[in-house]
């Protein structure tokens, strides 16, 4: 990858305000994230307005941190990017907005990522080639499994068709009482629990299919709590049911993924967004790729989640071969990668 001057990267497609400053082929010379997940706990969830009203009052602050903590003035920079989908409008809308200022106020190129392509790409930060692979993509708003033939080339093998995994964690946590985000929760309190406990269903489970389905598991344990309605009352009741939904999901993920290894005949993985921070999945898939002799690329802790050092990666793939985005192009809330 040749030597490009530094790129300042927005992500804004949910409730993060994240930026980060990269020099090529992957040195991060600043990564802050401004996060409102104490302030969305309130609400259950993320709230799109309160979300975009909370990146407008973050962002320039930010910026300004990342620039002072990377060392460089503004007239330093490259070229400014910003996740332009998929996400919520409002949030997206946001960053997208502030990088075309940016731009236009620099006269340097601005160009759009999608989301999903900074998450596939953030095991491998730092390469200047991607190699073919095989990518699970799993996280609060996606899961889907990709045939990564290098960067800007994926042909989407399997994706969820309701929920995502991410997603059926933090809706089950709800049901259980669990304060958000109640993926991360869930996984703690598994830990103590007896996974062969409760027995919860796994969707789209025929074989041959690729595809992802989470919301009857969801139904499923809304029901079971109507008709157990105590067994969230004891530490060990909720341990042994934060346990059997941890390996519903995980189940279907490892199955799923060890399926897709197969008929692709592929013999790399990475995964990647953030329930691969799962303690459970990532030791699955540890023993997985350990005996099929696969090689498992699982990104670092702090890239797993939305961040914008995994933007800025994405994007100097596509600006060493000059692309660029017109200040004119709009947001994409619902953009996907692949075919």
């Amino acid at each position: 990858m040749p030597s490009l001057a530094p790129i300042l990267a927005i992500e804004s497609s949910c409730d993060e305000t994240a930026v980060a400053i990269l020099r090529a082929p992957g040195s991060i010379l600043s990564s802050l994230i401004a996060s409102q997940a104490e302030l969305h706990a309130r609400f259950g969830g993320v709230v799109p307005e309160v979300a975009s009203r909370n990146h407008l009052m973050a962002i320039d602050p930010l910026v300004r941190r990342a620039l002072e903590e990377a060392g460089i003035a503004a007239s330093d920079l490259g070229a400014v990017v910003a996740t332009s989908g998929p996400g919520l409008a409002p949030a997206l809308l946001v960053g997208a907005s502030y990088a075309k200022g940016f731009s236009l106020a620099l006269g340097i190129p601005y160009l759009a990522i999608n989301h999903l392509e900074g998450h596939l790409l953030s095991p491998f930060l730092g390469a200047v080639e991607i190699p073919e692979h095989l990518a699970l993509l799993v996280s609060g708003g996606h899961t889907q499994l990709t045939h990564v033939r290098g960067a800007g080339d994926y042909s989407v093998l399997g994706r969820t068709l309701d929920d995502a995994a991410g997603e059926a964690f933090d809706k089950t946590a709800k049901l259980l009482g669990l304060p958000y985000p109640g993926g991360i929760e869930i996984d703690r309190l598994a830990e103590g629990g007896n996974p062969e406990r409760h027995q919860f269903p796994k969707g789209l489970m025929e074989k041959g299919n690729l595809d992802f389905s989470f919301s009857g598991l969801k139904t499923s344990v809304r029901y079971f709590l109507e008709k157990n309605p105590d067994l969230c009352s004891t530490s060990e009741g909720m341990a042994d049911l934060c346990a059997s939904i941890r390996k519903a999901i995980v189940g279907v993920l490892l199955e799923k993924t060890e399926r897709a290894m197969e008929i692709s005949g592929l013999h790399e993985l990475a995964v990647s967004g953030g329930v691969a921070a799962n303690r459970a999945l990532r030791h699955g898939l540890q023993d997985l790729c350990n005996t099929k002799g696969w090689k498992l690329h699982l990104p670092a802790p702090e890239l797993a989640t939305d961040n914008a050092a995994m933007i800025a990666f994405a994007a100097l793939h596509h600006l060493r071969s000059g692309e660029q985005s017109s200040l004119g192009l709009e947001i994409a809330p619902q953009w996907q990668v692949g075919n």
